[in-house]
């Protein structure tokens, strides 16, 4: 059984970095694209990045290309979302789920083994 759990969320101020971990279990790690999602209030959920951990590749929303980061570590089993130059609209709850990269704009309609996510909290 596929399971994920997200991690590392917190309060940063505007202009500011954080990294979310989010660390698997139960499955073969090279076999599962992971995606990272976000949901803020009364917003849809969002597709933010995803990385297909069979041969590194990585999908980033507009939103976010050029300050997120997606990565992973086979070994550790986690994945990675290095956020720069955090902005207000970046608050949201940020979660971690397994499917397919090319769906990730359809927020997250096609994933599966959601964890509990974790809340980015970015102030002005």
């Amino acid at each position: 059984e596929v399971q994920l759990q997200a991690s590392g969320g917190g309060l940063v101020q505007a202009g500011g970095s954080l990294r979310l971990s989010c660390a698997g279990s139960g499955f073969t790690f090279e076999d599962y694209p992971i995606g990272w999602f976000r949901q803020a209030p009364g917003k849809e959920r969002e597709g933010v990045a995803c990385i297909v951990n069979s041969d590194g590749s990585t999908y980033y929303s507009d939103s976010v290309k050029g300050r997120f980061t997606i990565s992973s570590d086979s070994a550790a089993k986690t994945v990675y979302l290095q956020m720069n130059s955090l902005k207000p609209e970046d608050t949201a709850v940020y979660s971690c789920a397994e499917g397919p990269c090319v769906r990730m704009w359809a927020g997250g309609v096609d994933f599966d083994s959601w964890g509990q996510g974790t809340l980015v909290t970015v102030s002005s």
